[in-house]
């Protein structure tokens, strides 16, 4: 009941999200601009969403060989994505099982035979299982239980990697509750698009002072394309711009020029709830992510591909528009969270149809949050799912925990932020 009342406060239905609610011929009340600069709210979200959601991350082919490795930051969650000699992909908390040392101090990719810690010499295959704990020999530990920490891992149909930090054994959420079918888009069997022909060409970042909903809001809707994006209108026809919301990922569509027809171009564009977008033309493919660090502060993380064969000059045609756009987009956002932070601006009034998408992405966002929420109000303390139980002398670890719990330790003030 009282989620409903929440969500009804910021004039939001949650079971007409998808539909009646934006179809609505009048402006909807965005969320208010708190949730884009609170330190205690971006802590609900690393909780809510960041470790309970599946998070479309890369393609396979960034781990082709046995010991290939990538690593990512998503909210403070630091893994790497690992390729064993079995060919399995697994991807684990960059976190030694000893000490919290971190196994992969620095580089975004690499190729190791072993994952190892340089602080106490902790050693893990690249499987997780540990390899070697030095003087712990003729100690009673069980090596099984001393890996890394496990992140729940998904290869897609077109061999993309989406991973769930849930703790728990089978994740709480399951794939298929927000992304059944994800991997099969019509358009791209009309286009002919294979994803094992694209290539990594290069990945760069940029920082961006500003929190990571609103990039989200940006990149969902392209009613701001006529005014800021000069390149857009040269290949896009924009009067056919249109979002198809599909439970966790919207599909946006957009026809191309008669030029770029003639050239056989096309564009086709998918968001992942939370953090992810992909882009997918002919000779092109560009992987998106919005990786919060901060309540205020994300980094824009791109991953651009080319499709085997294609020439210097077709795959530049569309690779240096983008970049453009993406920069673009970086200016707006930043000069955006400026106001929202300011004490000035409170929220606008979004147009049902040409923000539909940011006001499906908002209000997955609130309803997340909102039942995370009513879950931890229930239980009178924070509930983080991506944190890990101790297995052995477990008695000694959870007495030590009770201690700081009633001394509210660990809470950093929320029970009073949160009126629990």
């Amino acid at each position: 009941m009282a989620a409903t009342r929440s969500l009804n406060y910021f004039n939001f239905n949650a079971a007409a999200a998808k539909d009646a609610t934006l179809e609505k011929q009048s402006p909807v009340r965005a969320l208010p601009s708190s949730w884009y600069s609170s330190q205690a709210m971006y802590e609900m979200e690393r909780r809510a969403i960041f470790s309970r959601r599946w998070l479309f991350i890369t393609h396979s082919s960034r781990v082709k060989n046995a010991g290939d490795w990538v690593r990512y930051n998503v909210a403070g969650y630091d893994f790497i994505i690992t390729k064993d000699r079995t060919g399995g992909i697994n991807t684990f908390h960059n976190v030694c099982r000893h000490r919290a040392f971190s196994v992969i101090e620095e580089g975004s990719s690499g190729n190791s035979k072993i994952l190892a810690c340089r602080y106490h010499g902790w050693s893990y295959g690249m499987n997780g299982k540990l390899a070697k704990a030095p003087g712990y020999q003729n100690l009673e530990m069980d090596k099984d239980q001393n890996g890394l920490f496990p992140i729940h891992t998904h290869i897609d149909r077109n061999g993309f990697i989406w991973i769930n930090m849930d703790a728990k054994e089978t994740p709480e959420v399951s794939f298929d509750e927000h992304f059944e079918n994800v991997d099969i888009q019509k358009r791209y069997t009309d286009s002919n698009i294979n994803f094992d022909e694209y290539e990594l060409e290069y990945t760069y970042d940029l920082e961006g002072a500003y929190n990571w909903k609103i990039l989200a809001d940006n990149f969902n809707e392209c009613y701001h394309c006529p005014t800021t994006h000069t390149d857009v209108p040269t290949f896009l026809n924009l009067e056919t711009f249109d979002s198809d919301l599909k439970g966790g990922h919207i599909q946006h569509y957009c026809e191309p020029t008669e030029d770029q027809v003639k050239l056989g171009n096309y564009t086709h564009s998918t968001y992942y709830f939370p953090v992810s977008s992909m882009v997918a033309a002919r000779h092109f493919m560009m992987i998106q992510k919005f990786l919060p660090s901060s309540p205020t502060s994300c980094q824009m993380s791109y991953e651009i591909y080319r499709k085997k064969g294609s020439s210097d000059e077709d795959f530049r045609r569309i690779a240096d528009v983008y970049e453009r756009v993406m920069s673009e987009d970086k200016t707006l956002c930043e000069l955006a969270q400026k106001n929202l932070v300011s004490g000035v601006f409170v929220n606008g009034q979004l147009h049902p149809k040409f923000e539909k998408g940011p006001l499906f992405f908002q209000n997955n966002v609130r309803q997340m949050i909102t039942e995370h929420y009513e879950k931890e109000k229930k239980e009178g303390k924070e509930i983080w799912p991506a944190k890990h139980t101790p297995t052995e002398n477990a008695s000694i670890s959870n007495q030590d925990e009770e201690i700081c719990r009633d001394i509210e330790c660990g809470t950093g003030g929320q029970k009073e932020v949160l009126a629990w």
